[in-house]
């Protein structure tokens, strides 16, 4: 009997997505649940499950095909067919010709390598690792691109002789590789020009003395970890102080629908993440009426979801604010971009020590700066400084964000 496997629906106005990858070949055994494909939307990676157990049966799409909700992509016939890792080695693209001698392990039947995204082959043959070698942290162990580049950072120094060989390869040999963009960065490309081009982008900044802060959490941190079983980290001070400030200047919580100003009544912060496929912006919903731990869950549980590839519609869904921290890759200053419909963006950036005057003497302190980049349509300069001045004052005196002041 032959079973038709079709797009599933795939969230809220969404009607379309690219056949990313996959993950069982003609032939292979599948069971009942299991993923078979992973289709790319505007915003996050869905898997296709297997109705039933059975043999892979015929693909009917592509790899970088689109298709629709309710489109046939494959079948799946009954019995049982071969197991994933008795299939050959997938020939290797036209561009790894040169890649380095261990680059043919990233055959997908590999021991230990899992299903291979596209993103963690090219890492591969970038660094030459054998992905028999590295430990999957994905979902169900697949390897993710952290866990291969965590692997090149631990590879033994290649010998001086073939980084030789390589500065001897005349210009003329240089070859370029073309990747399709994926429709997730097709989107964010899409949207940040949008952004551009729609709002009249401003930006204002300001600085902030992390000492209290940091003070807060080494005081705090391991009894905070015993009880709420979660780090006490830097996003949920920010959060909180966010939430101060869009409670005093609505405007920067608000957004514009046609002609109306649309105001919120509540917090739904959007917190940059980045992914292996790009930046994603999942959402923690009523963080005004959160606590430091129901945040800091949220966030790290994002995060981890992120790095697996698993967010899912709901998560991504809504958002009032965001906050992006650049400075996890130390970033001193940036003028962020705000996530339409959104009016504004909260941007943070790494801490260094620097000499500022605290009461007529020059002492050295931990500052951070900030960035609050915001739609002057909506938006006016007064309360823009007004919103980063509040986070400011509620992150130099965390006791604000206990009394709501």
């Amino acid at each position: 009997m032959t079973t038709e496997v079709k797009v599933p629906v795939l969230g809220e106005s969404v009607a379309e997505a690219t056949i990313g990858q996959w993950l069982k070949q003609p032939g292979e055994a599948v069971a009942a649940d299991e993923p078979i494909a992973s289709l790319e939307t505007d915003k996050v990676a869905i898997d296709v499950m297997a109705p039933h157990a059975g043999t892979m049966g015929q693909q009917l799409v592509k790899e970088g095909d689109t298709v629709t909700v309710g489109a046939l992509i494959a079948t799946i016939e009954e019995g049982a067919g071969a197991p994933a890792a008795a299939k050959p080695a997938a020939a290797p693209a036209p561009a790894a010709a040169a890649a380095p001698a261990a680059a043919p392990a990233a055959d997908e039947g590999s021991a230990g390598s899992s299903v291979l995204s596209p993103a963690v082959r090219r890492a591969i043959l970038e660094h030459g690792i054998d992905p028999a070698t590295i430990k999957g942290t994905g979902k169900d162990g697949r390897i993710t691109k952290d866990d291969v580049l965590e692997a090149a950072k631990n590879k033994p120094a290649a010998s001086a002789a073939p980084a030789a060989a390589a500065a001897s390869v005349p210009a003329s040999a240089r070859t370029e590789e073309r990747v399709k963009m994926t429709r997730l960065r097709q989107t964010i490309a899409k949207r940040l020009k949008s952004a551009q081009d729609n709002a009249a982008l401003l930006t204002t900044f300001n600085d902030v003395d992390m000492s209290a802060v940091i003070e807060a959490r080494e005081k705090y941190k391991d009894v905070f970890q015993k009880k709420h079983g979660i780090k006490l980290g830097f996003m949920s001070f920010f959060a909180k102080a966010s939430v101060l400030a869009l409670k005093d200047i609505p405007a920067v919580n608000a957004q514009i629908d046609g002609d109306e100003i649309v105001y919120h009544d509540y917090v739904d912060i959007s917190v940059a993440v980045s992914a292996p496929n790009g930046l994603v912006v999942p959402v923690v919903k009523d963080c005004d009426k959160l606590g430091f731990a129901g945040i800091e869950k949220a966030i790290a549980g994002f995060g981890k979801k992120a790095k697996e590839g698993t967010l899912t519609m709901a998560d991504m869904a809504g958002g009032t604010f965001t906050i992006s921290n650049g400075g996890v890759f130390g970033g001193l200053m940036s003028t962020p971009i705000i996530n339409p419909p959104q009016s504004a963006v909260l941007g943070l950036h790494r801490i260094e020590d620097r000499a500022v005057v605290r009461n007529g003497e020059i002492v050295i302190r931990p500052m951070m700066y900030i960035a609050l980049s915001y739609d002057h349509r909506i938006i006016d300069g007064r309360e823009a400084v007004t919103a980063l001045k509040t986070i400011k004052e509620a992150i130099e005196d965390p006791t604000r964000l206990l009394i709501d002041l």
